[in-house]
């Protein structure tokens, strides 16, 4: 694809209000990390744990509308500690979500390298975070060749010489019913990854203090769309997932309800030469000011 083919659009607003404006299916894959409960107190009105869920279902039920039959919707998400243990929202959320319709189809751990030691009296540093994985049915879009990872030096010398148990099927010795088969490694230098993504978080200055880091969107954008696809992130911040989304030749929407945002996320996508930046926060406004006098 050719890099002037595709678009980065911006809108500024709530994402509850700007997604009825799109058609049905319109999205191949939502990644966002929304603000956590209690976060973000100055710009995002820091949502209660307890009112977490019933704010973000509004929402979803947008998602889920915007997003095509066989796309994805992953949610990068963490608990938080109220009152000396972990609240319980994100779970009330899981549950919550299939009732509204979503499959919970797999929950992928990511892995903060860089994560630095520290503890409290009752607990250590998380060195994780949640990336929730949704879908809307059980056939969807996946490309899993695109996310193999180089096998390293290790099978050179293990597959050079192959035993008995190496060319058949060899059952777990314990029971669990798992079993494997060295030979089937032969001639591969790539295997499949395992749902633990081990990734540093952002170190650059973003200007914005919840960034998470490129190489986060892009592994599931080269997962679960293709070129030319569309992208969605409703809580695009500093817009990490539409410039992976510049990068990878995907179109992308990003809306977020701070402006400084909506323009530090264009600003980071600006960056990729021949690439059509759209902005309409003019008709966002206008489309609000119709509904406020009952014209749709």
């Amino acid at each position: 694809m050719e890099m002037n083919d595709y678009t980065a659009e911006f809108q500024h607003g709530d994402c509850l209000e700007i997604l009825r404006d799109f058609p049905a299916g319109k999205f191949d894959l939502i990644f966002t990390s929304p603000p956590y409960a209690d976060s973000r107190l100055k710009t995002y009105g820091g949502i209660k744990p307890d009112e977490y869920v019933g704010w973000f279902l509004k929402r979803a039920e947008e998602f889920h509308r915007v997003l095509s039959d066989m796309g994805s919707f992953v949610l990068n998400i963490k608990e938080k500690v109220v009152n000396g243990e972990r609240h319980t929202y994100v779970l009330e959320l899981i549950l919550a979500l299939r009732q509204q319709g979503w499959l919970w189809t797999e929950e992928y751990i990511w892995h903060k390298k860089n994560c630095h030691p520290g503890k409290w009296p009752n607990r250590f540093r998380d060195a994780w975070e949640r990336c929730l994985h949704f879908t809307k049915r059980k056939d969807f879009k996946m490309f899993q060749e695109e996310v193999m990872v180089p096998m390293g030096n290790w099978h050179k010398n293990r597959l050079r010489r192959l035993g008995e148990n190496d060319v058949i099927r060899l059952d777990s010795k314990v029971g669990s019913g798992f079993g494997k088969n060295i030979a089937n490694w032969l001639g591969r230098d790539k295997a499949y990854p395992s749902n633990v993504i081990h990734l540093a978080t952002e170190c650059g200055n973003k200007n914005h203090s919840a960034s998470f880091p490129l190489a986060l969107p892009e592994w599931f954008i080269k997962l679960f769309t293709r070129e030319g696809d569309w992208v969605l992130d409703p809580f695009v911040g500093s817009g990490t997932t539409c410039e992976a989304a510049a990068r990878l030749a995907r179109h992308s929407v990003g809306i977020d309800i701070v402006r400084e945002y909506v323009d530090l996320a264009r600003s980071h996508a600006s960056q990729y030469s021949g690439m059509r930046l759209l902005d309409k926060t003019a008709t966002y406004g206008k489309t609000k000011r119709k509904r406020a006098n009952g014209i749709h």
